[in-house]
């Protein structure tokens, strides 16, 4: 007979004490529980002592978080946290330097404990931590110590960021602008005042005073890539959290400080290989120097503003004047008129008027202006090539800046918050200091080229559109390294390489619907259900490591987790750093049996993700979360690293549950794996017909009796 569900076998430990294994009985309160523990090594004053994890985070057991405790789990008595926040205080506050020492480091590890850290707090630690910091006197990995518990404890959220001294601030954006630091102290600092950012509005205003662009910008010329990572996130909450009016003056203080090249060749183009939070750090950057260019965006022309008007009118000058006409800028209006048809403005009259909608307002405008007078050849050579045609296959310049522009803004997603979790930044954007502008100059030649390889009309604007698009958006997923690199695989992706990969994808997921190879479909598609269910969950059994999220300072903490070989059980742990390949059993200390799980809920559903679904910011997030919900009413909460993991343990999970699996990654595995099996069973085949009774399946899949003449 199965033991009941709320009971519980564990062992305790006690220093220089035999261990007790006992059935801890969930419906009996904790100090009950604890102080037959103490009476149990004749220790009295059980009120005192609290219960322990011994592994991993050694998180203190309370009430509310005991029933995340499983059979075979290895406790630790140990003193209260009131207690333990109480002799910690004292020895800090002591003379003796080895002591303070002592107490300071366990108080670094003990602070990420939220019953701990409460405790604490109440006792006025931080005041106490922030007056140590003050005073200067600490050095070295004393220092370390104490800025690492004062940050562990401000994460909880227990004590507004609002409370600190501008004193504190001074001291620690000192440690920021020392030439010669301690690496820990400085790593330290950074992620201290990254959090002082995003998390008051008051705050940012005393950092940005404390703390020049210029110190940051030297903390990426180092080899340590922590230090890099730190600063660039620094310099991105600055960057975040700063007034509208002062973002443009920011950027251009980077510009003349040459962060974009200090960035390229420290960091992109380094000897070491970029970190997953590094690049994080610069696609955040990246999203927050397009989206500078949202104010244009959203900007739409006056028709009644000349100096906005003198911009077109350069605009014909450079592509009509330069011809060394003698009616010069006297020509009659109705010749203006017929410059900006050949222009290709949509409004011959008025082109001023192409520039009222938003998106892409008179950012459109800017990026004509800057390939006329940067590259004035290509402007002129596309503008005068498609004027001259008289067979309707001109390629209208005007409308497709315009369009192009549009898109261009949709593809880089200009105008909204970074997705936490998100990786994708482009090395190329970091190549130019004008890499917007001069992306829109290869992308307008790249359309003009793939109008005239489509042989385009008027009528098939939307088409050619389409087809750039596509084009543009399998370049970039390349990740070209450079603006040349990203002309090169352009060159690569013409209008007959499109054809050609979309005939192959369509191949690959869309099968002749004829009926025999449905029938044979029909056939062949649960035993490929049945490889895919398999492979699922032998990537359940090798594991995956999971990135925990919503630590605002963004430091690396990690979690893995994967099935048993027998496939009963779940089993995950903490882990410090992401693992190399598959973590053993032995170190995943908590575990969840397969029989006790209820089902498994996706995105909103999910319990992590209730309150976070409205964030713009956590919408990339929302899509990867996923939780196992098992008895009595637990939850184990996962957010995948990315849409294949995200797939594979979804459904892993239905697949071990004995339901469907619905992911849009198994309905395409389905439909390659079932393409691939049809070709190879249809090459044996000379004619396939459709039987009046489908014949029992063979054991030889080449054996199918269907017949069917292709010719």
């Amino acid at each position: 007979m199965p033991p009941p569900s709320d009971i519980v076998k564990v062992a305790i430990e006690w220093p220089g004490a035999n261990a007790q294994l006992i059935e801890m009985d969930q419906k009996r309160p904790l100090s009950s529980i604890i102080r037959e523990v103490c009476d149990g090594w004749s220790l009295s004053g059980s009120e005192q002592f609290a219960l322990r994890y011994a592994d991993g985070p050694q998180l203190y057991i309370t009430e509310q978080s005991r029933g995340d405790i499983k059979n075979g789990t290895i406790l630790r008595l140990a003193i209260s946290p009131t207690r333990a926040a109480r002799q910690l205080l004292e020895r800090i506050q002591s003379h003796g330097i080895d002591a303070r020492l002592e107490a300071l480091k366990e108080l670094a590890k003990l602070s990420a404990d939220p019953t701990f850290a409460a405790e604490f707090i109440n006792m006025e630690g931080i005041g106490t931590l922030a007056r140590l910091v003050e005073s200067g006197t600490h050095f070295g990995e004393m220092l370390a110590f104490t800025l690492t518990a004062f940050l562990e404890l401000m994460d909880h959220g227990i004590v507004s960021w609002d409370l600190i001294s501008l004193s504190f601030i001074k001291q620690i954006a000192g440690y920021v602008n020392q030439p010669m630091v301690d690496v820990s102290i400085l790593q330290r600092s950074l992620a201290i005042l990254e959090s002082m950012v995003l998390n008051s509005h008051s705050l940012y205003h005393r950092v940005a005073q404390e703390i020049t662009v210029g110190q940051l910008i030297g903390h990426l010329q180092v080899s340590n890539q922590e230090i890099q990572t730190y600063a660039i996130a620094l310099i991105n909450a600055l960057f975040l959290k700063a007034p509208e009016d002062r973002r443009q003056e920011m950027a251009s203080s980077l510009a003349q400080k040459h962060l974009r090249s200090i960035i390229l060749n420290h960091v992109i183009r380094g000897n070491r290989p970029i970190k997953a939070e590094m690049a994080h750090q610069l696609y955040v950057l990246q999203v927050l120097t397009f989206n500078l260019l949202e104010e244009r965006m959203m900007t739409k022309m006056d028709p009644n503003d000349q100096a906005q008007r003198d911009i077109i009118f350069e605009l014909r000058r450079i592509a009509f004047d330069g011809e060394n006409d003698p009616t010069g800028t006297e020509k009659r209006k109705a010749m203006y008129t017929k410059d900006y048809k050949m222009l290709g403005f949509t409004n011959h009259v008025n082109p001023a008027m192409d520039f009222t909608q938003t998106p892409p307002g008179m950012l459109a405008l800017d990026n004509m202006l800057y390939l006329a007078k940067v590259h004035q050849d290509t402007y002129i050579r596309i503008v005068l090539e498609n004027s001259s045609r008289e067979d309707k296959h001109e390629c209208p310049f005007g409308r497709c800046a315009i369009e192009l522009t549009r898109m261009l803004c949709e593809i880089l997603q200009v105008g909204e918050l970074p997705n936490e979790g998100c990786n994708d930044y482009h090395p190329m954007f970091f190549t130019h200091d004008r890499a917007w502008e001069e992306f829109f100059c290869v992308c307008i030649q790249l359309l003009n080229k793939t109008w005239k390889e489509m042989r385009a009309t008027a009528e098939d604007f939307n088409k050619v559109m389409q087809v750039v698009r596509e084009q543009i958006t399998r370049a970039l997923a390349m990740k070209p390294s450079s603006i040349d690199q990203l002309k090169t695989k352009l060159r690569g992706l013409n209008y007959s390489e499109i054809l050609r990969l979309r005939q192959s994808e369509r191949m690959s997921q869309d099968d002749f619907q004829s009926p025999p190879i449905i029938e044979l479909r029909e056939r062949i598609q649960p035993e490929i259900l049945e490889l895919i269910k398999q492979q699922r969950l032998n990537r359940l059994c090798e594991g995956s490591c999971f990135r925990k999220l919503g630590n605002r300072r963004r430091q690396e903490k990690f979690w893995f987790c994967r099935l048993s070989l027998n496939h009963k059980v779940l089993h995950y742990g903490d882990l410090d750093e992401s693992p190399q390949g598959e973590v053993p059993f032995e170190l995943l200390s908590d575990k969840i049996p397969v029989s006790d799980i209820k089902s498994v809920v996706t995105g909103k559903d999910c319990p992590h993700m209730k309150e976070k679904s409205a964030l713009k910011q956590n919408k990339e997030v929302l899509e990867l979360a996923f939780s196992v919900l098992y008895d009595p009413d637990e939850t184990l909460n996962f957010v995948a690293p990315n849409k294949y993991e995200y797939c594979i343990w979804t459904d892993g999970l239905c697949a071990l549950l004995g339901r469907e699996m619905g992911s849009d990654l198994t309905r395409s595995d389905l439909d390659t794996l079932i393409s691939m099996e049809m070709k190879l069973r249809l090459l044996d085949l000379e004619n396939i017909t459709i039987p009046e009774a489908p014949p029992p399946v063979p054991k030889e899949p080449s054996s199918y009796n269907f017949t069917y003449n292709y010719s």
